[in-house]
């Protein structure tokens, strides 16, 4: 049965890779056949899916019709069109935007805040919107592993490893991960300057939009202070993130409800919503819930251990590259559940600290997901809004700026993790 659901798995992302307009209606198919055949049982169909992802999506999208139509993005865009003297430095501003907010809240989130802000630039200026939704996508997943509060993966170290907020920036004397993260994201800027060295036509804004409605902004700074406050308690209920991007979402959306009386805004919004990227997603955590389930993700963990033997640097180098390579296809959060425990027990075994794999698995694990377009949720998100803008965007297209930042922000992260770290 490991086998077939292997198969199974392969066959997939064939699929997704060969029929892009049809993703979603391949990844429930395959969630079907893995139910049916039992690689996923009934009574784990539920615990699988990451609710609290797909309400944080669901959420947020119902008010990113509000925010664009309230023309808060195109104020913004006018704004950065005056501070950068090119379109190469608008999309590596934007990048790095990003990449600062994402660093304190959810990747998805963030990419559902900021690239409506991208997209309106790219209508300014009448270029295609791909290649800086792309850049907003993989520099929201870099900054990730940041912070304690930047990534389910993050938070899932800090209560593993009992690290608090401030051991991510200076842990037993060292700098933490932060800096190796802020390392990898500085080593992606001059990445960014050759993928977009053609873009040098000089870009400026001589109006000044006016923003027609405040809500839906205020709405989305709440998301922002929500989320980051809500990081710091304790033993939270999981779905506390996604609450708040839904319930915030429908505060504003009953607000321009009550203001207006328009039932038909109301219909239209609720019909923009990218339910594609919704389904393809849902259908993604049934699937890798399955191939967790027939210990698929456990033999890979065990295959990286058993490569490395008691070669510490040899067992860091693959740690790192195994972890991109395997969170490029597989959720990174059941496959960093399962070697933190792993580790601990090599680590104990070879009497050394585990810091220093410990931050090598969350370094490869969380930017290997920006290898492909279906490696993690945020690139499922900033996807799903260029289709509904009339982009498709292949593989192709994604891996093309997608391997070049990750390759340059592991290299960055690895070097420097081994030499303050190893």
């Amino acid at each position: 049965m490991k086998t077939v659901a292997i198969i199974l798995f392969i066959a997939m992302y064939v699929g997704l890779i060969a029929f892009p307009k049809r993703r979603a209606q391949i990844a429930l198919l395959v969630a079907a056949i893995f139910i049916i055949m039992g690689i996923l049982p009934y009574n784990q169909i539920i615990s699988a899916v990451d609710w609290n992802v797909l309400l944080m999506i669901f959420g947020t999208l119902l008010l990113v019709d509000y925010f664009i139509e309230s023309k808060m993005p195109n104020l913004i865009a006018d704004k950065l069109l005056n501070l950068a003297p090119n379109v190469m430095w608008v999309t590596i501003l934007m990048s790095l935007f990003s990449g600062i907010i994402s660093a304190f809240i959810d990747n998805v989130a963030t990419l559902l805040m900021v690239a409506p802000v991208g997209l309106a630039i790219c209508k300014k200026l009448k270029i295609n919107p791909v290649p800086m939704i792309i850049s907003i996508a993989v520099s929201s997943n870099l900054q990730g592993a940041a912070t304690l509060v930047g990534d389910t993966t993050s938070i899932m170290l800090g209560a593993y490893a009992g690290m608090d907020f401030m051991d991510f920036f200076w842990m037993n004397g060292r700098p933490g991960i932060f800096f190796a993260v802020e390392i990898g994201a500085c080593l992606t800027i001059p990445i960014m300057m050759i993928l977009f060295r053609k873009d040098k036509y000089p870009v400026s804004s001589n109006e000044y939009t006016k923003v027609t409605d405040y809500v839906p902004t205020i709405m989305m700074v709440a998301h922002v202070v929500l989320l980051m406050a809500a990081s710091f308690i304790p033993n939270k209920p999981e779905l506390t993130n996604g609450m708040i991007c839904l319930i915030c979402s429908l505060i504003g959306m009953a607000w321009e409800y009550f203001k207006d009386h328009d039932k038909e805004r109301v219909i239209r919004v609720m019909k923009n919503v990218d339910y594609d990227t919704v389904l393809l997603l849902t259908g993604l955590f049934m699937v890798i819930g399955g191939i967790t389930n027939m210990g698929v993700v456990d033999d890979l963990a065990g295959l990286i251990v058993k490569a490395g033997g008691n070669n510490i640097f040899l067992l860091f180098t693959i740690i790192v590259w195994g972890s991109v390579l395997i969170s490029a296809f597989i959720d990174n959060i059941p496959y960093v559940a399962t070697m933190l425990p792993v580790l601990q027990g090599v680590t104990l075994a070879l009497g050394i600290e585990p810091y220093l794999l410990y931050f090598g698995l969350l370094c490869g694990a969380t930017l290997g997901g920006n290898i492909t377009p279906v490696g993690a949720s945020c690139n499922i998100a900033g996807v799903g809004m260029l289709r509904k803008e009339g982009y498709e965007v292949s593989f192709t297209d994604f891996i093309r700026i997608g391997v070049p930042f990750t390759l340059a922000a592991v290299i960055g992260g690895y070097v420097f993790l081994w030499l303050v770290w190893g």
